[in-house]
């Protein structure tokens, strides 16, 4: 990961990414909403490979019904 914020237009789908929701019905502050979201997660420090792989862990586990 380069750490690169990624600018996206509120709403619009990107390759791989489902589009965001709409938080707000007014468009101009939906967009400023998912602007600091995206100006909140460029400025969190990279991840180290061991966090990735714990959360990898987490989120790959599978479910009590699965295991069932």
């Amino acid at each position: 990961m380069t750490g690169t914020p990624i600018t996206v237009t509120a709403g619009a789908p990107t390759p791989g990414r489902p589009a965001r929701p709409v938080r707000d019905p007014d468009p101009k502050r939906n967009a400023a909403y998912w602007a600091r979201i995206d100006r909140l997660v460029g400025l969190a420090p990279p991840l180290s490979d061991e966090q990735r792989a714990r959360l990898r862990a987490i989120f790959h586990q599978p479910s009590s019904k699965e295991a069932a």
